[in-house]
């Protein structure tokens, strides 16, 4: 039986969406929060997403972000945000459908299927939410970072890189390829915003930031998160 996670925080769609899905033979977990949200996905492994953007306590898309540190789960956007930009930020964020609020639930449950039928090939591209190493763990569900037993804080973009190069180990990340997630199109050839930031990152969390273990700088390409 496939697991639905519902996160929303309107009662009465999540009341319809909970009595659809359970009548179709999904098993459906809720989260009214972006936070909750992320802590369920990690303990329930979800088979699949259904996520509005205006949640309570943090924007959709960085939910999203969120899983795509760890997870390929298939997540369907739910939303009253019905413009084409806000549907390619979501899209390429890493949704894998967006669906506009009002919504047919028959369209919906049909794209969902979709969604669940594609699933066992995302699977293997799953892991761990927690990355642990000598000097530090990464709780990716969670968003949090310790070191030594203390948590460390974490710039929303150092974040960012840090989930890029953690979601690809032992490979190179191409400079370009960090720029464009991170700063977008504008800074694709501004190489000094990576140094700046991968300096900060290695002062924070490696034990010797000038002679690096884990984020290793290959000159003139990228970096590399070696576990």
């Amino acid at each position: 039986m496939s697991r639905v996670l519902v996160v929303e925080d309107d009662p009465q769609l999540v009341r319809a969406l909970r009595i659809n899905l359970q009548a179709r033979g999904f098993e459906v977990d809720e989260a009214r929060d972006g936070a909750s949200a992320l802590r369920l996905a990690a303990a329930r492994r979800p088979d699949a997403v259904l996520l509005d953007l205006g949640l309570p306590d943090m924007d959709g898309l960085d939910v999203i972000a969120g899983l795509r540190g760890w997870s390929r789960i298939p997540v369907l956007v739910l939303s009253a945000r019905h413009t084409s930009e806000e549907k390619v930020r979501a899209l390429d964020a890493g949704a894998d459908d967006y669906v506009t609020k009002p919504f047919s639930m028959n369209e919906l449950l049909a794209r969902l299927r979709a969604a669940t039928r594609r699933r066992p090939d995302a699977a293997p591209a799953d892991r761990s939410p927690l990355v642990a190493t000598e000097e530090f763990t990464v709780d990716l569900a969670a968003k949090k970072v310790t070191r030594g037993g203390r948590a460390v804080r974490l710039t929303p973009t150092e974040w960012h890189l840090l989930e890029i190069l953690l979601a690809h180990p032992g490979h190179l990340v191409s400079q370009r390829k960090l720029l464009l997630e991170v700063w977008g199109p504008t800074y694709a050839d501004n190489a000094n915003y990576l140094r700046v930031y991968m300096a900060q990152l290695r002062r924070k969390l490696e034990a010797d930031p000038s002679h690096p273990r884990y984020l290793i700088t290959e000159p003139g390409m990228g970096y590399r998160f070696e576990p």
